[in-house]
């Protein structure tokens, strides 16, 4: 006859079934979990058979129950650090709750070491660099976007707005046209380079110039009086007609001077005139 392999509390027949040695006594799961297990520090649940068990000196968590008691990330197989108050905290963490630990490698900021501290933060000299680059910043200007830090070239190149024309960094002053940015020094006649921030201007085919170049250079004569139509001022109305093109003062009959904007006209040769006198002509 076999003997009876019984759980030390519940007197349960243990054969072939799964349980735990405890103290040199044999427990089953069920009696485990709720006489024996150790009791989380974090969640204060027992920590069964079934659950993985951390602990550090003589205090014990589940396995998702130990992380950061400031970021919660989980510790399980990250370094921690256990402080006076009895939180459990990731390095980082930890090092911003001292103050006085480098932000870039978490180690102490020996007193007189070189040093750079910004928004009551400090690192030592070597671990302040560019978020992008990774370059030491020195003493050299430095931008920041949230919680990064960047070199000046490196935030220019990331965040500025580039110039339309040069394609480069605007990284002070600029101006806007057609709600396209452009360096100041970039915004130019096309023709004789002139600076156009804050003088009169046109554009034509996505070029901009300046009056007196779009009056020689780039606006259509008027074939009445052969002056360059610049739509600025009294020229701003223009009438065009086969190729042909007229300030709107200009177009009138040539035999009896009547307007003849917006009124039926007769063209001969390069002349227009009105019905009427055209059949006299």
């Amino acid at each position: 006859m076999t003997e009876r392999f019984d759980c030390y509390y519940c007197r349960d027949n243990l054969q072939g079934k799964k349980y735990v040695k405890k103290d040199e006594k044999h427990v089953c799961t069920k009696c485990f979990d709720k006489l024996c297990a150790n009791t989380c520090a974090e969640c204060r649940r027992p920590i069964g058979v079934d659950a993985k068990e951390l602990h550090h000196k003589n205090r014990y968590w589940h396995e998702d129950c130990f992380r950061c008691a400031k970021c919660y990330k989980p510790l399980a197989s990250e370094s921690f650090s256990a402080r006076d108050d009895g939180k459990i905290m990731c390095g980082k963490c930890g090092s911003r709750e001292d103050g006085n630990r480098c932000q870039g490698c978490y180690k102490v900021v020996m007193p007189g070491s070189k040093n750079v501290e910004y928004k009551n933060k400090v690192w030592h000299e070597e671990c302040f660099t560019c978020y992008d680059c990774k370059k030491p910043i020195g003493t050299e200007s430095f931008l920041t976007k949230g919680d990064d830090i960047y070199c000046a070239p490196c935030h220019d190149k990331k965040f500025a707005k580039k110039c339309f024309h040069c394609k480069q960094a605007i990284t002070s002053g600029g101006l806007s046209y057609q709600d396209q940015p452009w360096h100041s020094e970039c915004f130019v006649c096309r023709t004789c380079r002139k600076p156009l921030a804050g003088a009169r201007f046109t554009s034509h085919e996505e070029h901009v110039y300046c009056v007196d170049c779009y009056k020689t250079s780039v606006a259509k004569k008027c074939n009445a009086c052969k002056n360059p139509i610049t739509g600025f001022g009294h020229g701003t109305n223009v009438v065009n007609y086969e190729g042909h093109s007229w300030h709107e003062y200009c177009f009138n009959c040539k035999k009896c001077s009547l307007s003849l904007a917006n009124k039926r006209f007769v063209i001969n040769e390069e002349d227009i005139y009105c019905p009427d006198c055209a059949k006299k002509v």
